[in-house]
């Protein structure tokens, strides 16, 4: 794939907690919309809370999190390709696109169970209902780019990547004051152009990954949660499976 091949990050051994969902166009009118990651690590879910949503057990706890050590590649100052964490921690990430979910008990498990999900927006699929992201932020959840209308980047010349990327990046700040650090390209294609417009629009790593039924999990997994209409139902049996094979969440933003 022309930009090089996808590299790992190494991270030092630790932590938890993923992120994200939400998204910004206009001005955010919800104070509660920033409160953000920190309002998110004053609350924990209850075991009765995880109990209501079908779940055994709580997900394990996050070990401490490293400072993030992930930055531009050193020799070209471009932002580095990610599909996996490198860690010895079982921690595995749960990233979403698009932000088309419209099921309310998504958005009420995400809250209750304190879910450390990513989700990766685009304006023209998420724009109409960024206001439903308001509250998951206030809990933890953090909204990514996955740019303006979802072209496919790589083969775009410079000025049309950096219109996607850029434009993108700044809806989202004006909304909800926080500007992304992570772009998952659309598609996952990309190439060394996308590299240089996502740095010069300020993002710090391209974020892939694999689909949530790959097997086996292995520590460092960044999952594409599962889509459709059953979104709810779906994330509650990858959180089962990712209990039974010894994995809990992790914050994909405390490692990148």
């Amino acid at each position: 794939m022309p930009g090089g091949p996808p590299v790992r990050v190494r991270v030092p051994a630790a932590g938890l907690l993923v992120a994200v969902l939400l998204s910004g166009c206009a001005q955010s009118v919800d104070p509660i919309e920033r409160l953000g990651k920190k309002a998110a690590q004053r609350v924990h879910p209850t075991e009765s809370a995880y109990r209501r949503w079908g779940l055994a057990t709580p997900l394990a706890p996050a070990p401490d999190v490293p400072v993030r050590t992930t930055a531009r590649t050193a020799d070209t100052g471009l932002p580095p390709v990610v599909n996996q964490v490198r860690t010895r921690d079982k921690v595995v990430f749960l990233t979403y696109d698009d932000g088309a979910e419209r099921d309310p008990r998504f958005a009420d498990m995400v809250r209750e169970l304190r879910l450390p999900v990513s989700v990766f927006l685009t304006d023209r699929v998420a724009g109409p209902g960024y206001g439903r992201f308001a509250r998951l932020r206030s809990v933890g959840a953090s909204v990514q780019n996955h740019t303006l209308d979802h072209a496919t980047l790589r083969g775009l010349p410079y000025a049309g990547q950096r219109a996607e990327i850029c434009g993108q990046q700044d809806k989202l700040t004006r909304r909800f004051g926080v500007r992304p650090r992570l772009l998952r390209p659309p598609y996952g294609r990309y190439d060394d152009t996308t590299l240089r417009a996502a740095a010069d629009c300020g993002v710090a790593a391209i974020v892939l990954g694999r689909t949530a039924d790959a097997h086996p999990l292995r520590p460092g997994d960044i999952l594409s949660g599962p889509a459709g209409p059953d979104l709810t139902g779906a994330t509650l049996r990858l959180l089962r499976r990712i209990q039974r094979e010894g994995f809990t969440l992790a914050r994909l933003e405390n490692y990148l």
